[in-house]
């Protein structure tokens, strides 16, 4: 019997986030990241999209396209505690979950959805509780396979409820543009352009004849686009946590560039990502690689190493541009990236997270977790802890 997996996207997470928090923020749109001409979007509430707001974007070019947004700093520990929350809440329906990032999971409701007459009024159900125990929204993708899943749950948003059957495939899927196939990026979707591939279904169909250039494009990844695209793909939950050795992030430029200026912003976006996903994994690092590949596609590494472990963004962002500064302003350049190594756990670093840092981190993480209980129990919103009181007032 096929397996029913369903996929659950926290919508815009980090501005619902916040609007959970202050619920005043409600409809207004909002720019999660930083001010300033060297700041980057990091995510942001539906309102600021209609403007055409989006992530990793300058938050100069933000704000042109809409002035009147409101800037909010990330609050990663506020959202990784309400993250694990919310996963919570979906592994007291089922155990087997699995947690693709900070945002978004996969689960198997076989035996869950096997006991309920109405399958999709019990979905609807969770995600209008879910919602009332969190203040976040979330799409729901069903289908048999997690590729299916995710395609479903991207389909509708915010609070989309969606179910794709195999027979739906044809309908639903191979219409859409070959841009929302979930694996093809950004810079791979023109080249399938480039070879008349414009949907979904038209990949599907040259997938199918094993197209050699379809094949030359997509590399090893061609066998599991391929299977994707007819419908197949993984069902199996991966439970296991996962503990990384290190933590990156990198990307190609859309042009070629040479000098420290032209790639100023995508470093602190790259940074600001392996902030999110070391908060994410819970990690800290005492170390760090600048990656740089140029147009030859020689790639140059360069490293450094800190006195005292870190996460910060801000902090990688600083020895990354010095390190570039030093190394590559004369270099051309199609490729950077930035990877967090010497990963250690809070309060098991052999050399030397403090006593009283770690005891700092440990309380203020408590705090977080006691003060979001409270708010379930008393009304969302209610309670906050000083130093944010104090962060709103300066606002």
């Amino acid at each position: 019997m096929a397996k029913v997996i369903v996929h659950i996207d926290l919508n815009a997470f980090f501005a619902s986030a916040e609007v959970a928090r202050n619920p005043s923020l409600a409809g207004k749109p909002l720019i999660i990241g930083h001010a300033g001409r060297g700041g980057i979007v990091s995510t942001c509430s539906y309102e600021a999209r209609k403007y055409g707001v989006h992530s990793a974007q300058p938050t100069f070019q933000a704000l042109k396209l809409c002035p009147q947004a409101i800037i909010i700093a990330p609050d990663m520990d506020y959202y990784a505690a309400l993250s694990r929350s919310f996963f919570a809440k979906v592994r007291e329906i089922t155990p087997l979950v699995e947690e693709a990032s900070i945002d978004e999971c996969y689960a198997d409701f076989t035996k869950a959805l096997s006991k309920e007459k109405d399958p999709v009024a019990f979905l609807a159900n969770l995600q209008r509780e879910w919602k009332e125990f969190t203040g976040v929204g979330c799409s729901i993708g069903v289908a048999t396979n997690k590729w299916l899943a995710k395609m479903a749950s991207d389909l509708h948003k915010p609070m989309g409820l969606t179910i794709i059957h195999k027979d739906d495939i044809p309908k639903v899927i191979y219409p859409l543009p070959i841009e929302s196939f979930w694996g093809i990026g950004k810079k791979t979707s023109p080249l399938l352009r480039n070879l008349g591939i414009s949907t979904i279904g038209d990949f599907a169909r040259r997938a199918k004849e094993d197209d050699p250039a379809l094949i030359k494009t997509l590399g090893k990844f061609f066998l599991t686009a391929k299977e994707w695209s007819l419908g197949s793909g993984s069902d199996e939950i991966e439970t296991a946590p996962w503990d990384p050795k290190s933590v990156g992030v990198s990307e190609t430029l859309m042009r070629d560039c040479r000098g420290y200026s032209e790639i100023e912003s995508t470093l602190r976006s790259i940074c600001l990502e392996v902030e999110r996903r070391a908060k994410w994994e819970r990690k800290y690092g005492k170390g760090m690689t600048l990656q740089v590949k140029d147009t030859s596609f020689k790639t140059h590494n360069k490293s450094a190493t800190f006195e005292k472990s870190t996460q910060s963004g801000e902090f990688l962002f600083k020895k990354a541009s010095e390190l570039y500064k030093a190394n590559f302003e004369d270099l051309n350049v199609r490729l950077i990236g930035v990877t967090l190594e010497k990963l250690v756990d809070p309060g098991k670093e052999d050399v030397q997270m403090s006593l009283w840092d770690y005891e700092e981190y440990e309380e203020k993480d408590k705090t977080r977790l006691l003060i979001a209980d409270l708010n379930r129990k008393l009304g969302k919103g209610t309670l906050i802890r000083g130093s944010e009181a104090r962060k709103g007032k300066k606002k």
